[in-house]
């Protein structure tokens, strides 16, 4: 089921338009295709068993409506602020600006998360510098390449997105053909592994809840192509193609890749701290295990230069629209944020010193940080579609790119999401999880209200 397309919409973001289709589509499956899938799944599977395929597919489904209706809005109004400008526009100034400052807080972990995450990997395999200097280094190159212009940065996330896609392609086609016992000198463990060991649940309800937080982070980054649509030459036709494929791509990879993991790794074996080398191993290739920890890397590295690009957009949509320090606002000649890129960086600069002081305890607080928190922007993603689709409905707007099965596929995606946070409370894990997420949220709305109180004040004493 594809949404449908009319006139495109013309740009309105102020930072030029030189990224290219073909980049944006990169830049999602970029951001989605990083730490979640090649260490985060090896958690998701450790704590719900094979059931974990379940979480992958609660959250795909809700993936792709959430997709849908961002393509809809980004389509009718190309914006690098994207659901924080429409979630203003829905709703008011408060709910855009706390969703704005939620997403950029969340890829701030993020960012951190798979710069760690790459440092960790690779030590793995080159155990010669300690994994807080790699991430050190990874942290300044990738902070010089998005201080760059953006057509050189989407050229570059293009051919490292390419490499990862077509690793893990490569990784399904040989998981696939090791089940089916055509691997020489291999023998194939079958599908027991998906059933004994516990079985297929051998968790329960709480293990697939508790790991659909893992999973959640893992597909979190996807909408980034609604803020990367702003600086495409035909925004409407750029979001339609790179939904269209970016969507069934993800689950393809994410579905496809933890079938194999699942199928020839027991959960309860230690070779899930990283799934994609042990399945290799498995196969009695330790050097081919070696070469995936390497596009793992690659992949992860790539997801930070995505998600590093997304934070500075967003920063710099809040400034623009006086909700974040005006400094986030000024771009240098090659229309770059550089204050904005700085400081989304700062973090992981921060985590540098974290990891340093307490080795190889940072990156699983990171994975579970922020899971929650995706599961919140993708529903006030869909509030501002639902809300602003009925208003451009009432007044005979014309959109764009419209989103079929308006308004019961917005509904589902509610209802889903809402049946997510109802068995997240029912695990203690997940419920502590939930329970610090709102509570964040609730002090960026307070803090965002004060502000706003305080500007109408100000008008009002000026009058």
């Amino acid at each position: 089921m594809l949404p449908q397309t009319s006139a495109p919409a013309p740009s309105t973001t102020g930072l030029g338009s030189s990224l290219k289709q073909r980049q944006l589509t990169m830049m999602g499956l970029g951001s989605a295709i990083g730490a979640g899938l090649f260490l985060g799944s090896g958690e998701g599977i450790m704590t719900a068993g094979p059931a974990v395929l379940i979480s992958y597919l609660v959250a795909g489904t809700m993936i792709i409506l959430v997709m849908w209706a961002l393509g809809e809005m980004a389509a009718a109004n190309p914006n690098s602020g994207a659901f924080s400008v429409y979630a203003e526009k829905a709703m008011g100034k408060v709910a855009g600006s706390t969703v704005g400052w939620l997403w950029w807080l969340q890829l701030v972990v993020v960012i951190a998360a798979e710069a760690l995450g790459a440092s960790q990997l690779l030590v793995s395999i080159w155990p010669v510098l300690p994994a807080w200097v790699l991430t050190l280094i990874f942290m300044v190159v990738f902070t010089t390449i998005n201080l760059t212009s953006v057509k050189n940065y989407g050229e570059f996330e293009f051919w490292f997105a390419l490499l990862k896609v077509a690793a893990i392609v490569l990784f399904i086609l040989f998981g696939i053909a090791l089940l089916l016992g055509l691997v020489p000198g291999a023998t194939s463990p079958g599908l027991g592994n998906l059933v004994n060991h516990g079985g297929f649940a051998p968790t329960g309800m709480a293990g697939i809840s508790t790991a659909l937080f893992v999973v959640a982070f893992a597909f979190g980054g996807t909408e980034i192509v609604a803020v990367a649509a702003a600086e495409t030459a035909d925004p409407a036709r750029s979001v339609t193609v790179a939904i269209r494929t970016v969507v069934w791509r993800i689950l393809v990879f994410y579905v496809g890749s933890i079938f194999i993991i699942t199928a020839v790794l027991p959960w309860t074996s230690e070779a899930l701290s990283s799934p994609f080398a042990g399945v290799l191993n498995v196969a009695g290739l330790p050097w081919a295990g070696t070469a995936i920890t390497l596009v793992a890397v690659a992949a992860l590295l790539s997801a930070l230069n995505a998600n590093l690009y997304g934070a500075s957009r967003m920063i710099h949509s809040l400034s623009e629209r006086r909700e974040a320090p005006s400094v986030f606002a000024r771009t240098n000649k090659r229309a770059v944020p550089v204050a904005a890129v700085v400081v989304s960086v700062a973090f992981g600069f921060i985590t540098v010193v974290w990891e340093m002081l307490y080795p190889d305890t940072v990156l699983k607080v990171l994975l579970n940080l922020v899971g929650s928190t995706c599961l919140v922007v993708w529903g006030m993603a869909l509030l501002s579609q639902l809300i602003l689709r009925r208003r451009a409905d009432r007044d005979g707007t014309e959109l764009p790119l419209r989103m079929r099965g308006f308004p019961y596929l917005t509904i589902a995606g509610l209802v889903l999401l809402l049946a997510i946070f109802v068995v997240g409370f029912s695990d203690p894990v997940s419920r502590t999880q939930l329970l610090s997420s709102f509570t964040l949220i609730a002090g960026i709305a307070v803090l965002n209200m004060i502000a706003q109180l305080r500007k109408r004040k100000r008008a009002s004493s000026q009058l």
